[in-house]
């Protein structure tokens, strides 16, 4: 895997958020500001025109550029958290031209841990964790296991569909959500959806490339 695989997965990202950005935001009326299919197309969308002339880029430069631009176009919660995440699987991944299945394991635990931190979220707190964290530690499994990498990432994004699904039942615990207590029950998380997408999205991007 290398810059043209993290290319991709943003342009995949992209793709599928403003594909979804109306039912995302409508997941978010629900329990939200009504605004997270927006700001995520906006920022992703701003992602995909910043890398188009992002010639010569490592994957780790793609990842912290990427989340930089997030950072400074996405409004509420999700820009400071994805563009944390991304710049933090940015570092994980250092310099290195190409990265192998384990980098990649240790790059996306490093942008969960970002969020963890920067969000103070926990499993069952209804949030993106719910989705991506399944999703990462099922890849690790998976690649510990040697499962061909392809394969690896189509168990973390059914993983991450799980996980986002199984926020329906949940009372949130953080952001704009918990606000609404037990009014909060019954809905499904966008933030979590949206984590799903871009998941799917990276599994799209490495198959494209494999035999």
């Amino acid at each position: 895997m290398d810059a043209g695989t993290v290319t991709r997965w943003m342009q995949e990202s992209s793709a599928s958020i403003g594909e979804q950005r109306e039912a995302l935001t409508a997941l978010d009326a629900a329990i939200g500001d009504a605004d997270h299919g927006t700001n995520m197309n906006r920022g992703f969308s701003a992602v995909e025109a910043k890398l188009t002339g992002l010639d010569g880029a490592t994957p780790g430069g793609i990842l912290t550029t990427a989340g930089t631009t997030l950072i400074g176009t996405v409004g509420g919660a999700s820009g400071p958290l994805w563009g944390s995440a991304l710049r933090r699987a940015g570092k994980a991944l250092g310099d290195g031209a190409t990265f192998d299945d384990a980098e990649l394991v240790t790059a996306l635990e490093a942008a969960l841990q970002a969020i963890v931190d920067l969000g103070d979220a926990e499993p069952g707190d209804k949030t993106m964790v719910d989705a991506l964290g399944p999703a990462v530690a099922t890849l690790k499994g998976q690649v510990d296991e040697g499962r061909p990498i392809a394969e690896a990432l189509a168990a973390a994004q059914q993983a991450a569909e799980a996980g986002a699904e199984a926020t329906i039942p949940l009372r949130a615990r953080k952001g704009r959500a918990s606000y609404l207590g037990e009014r909060s029950v019954g809905h499904k998380d966008p933030g979590a959806t949206s984590a799903a997408l871009i998941v799917a999205a990276l599994q799209r991007a490495v198959a494209a490339e494999t035999p």
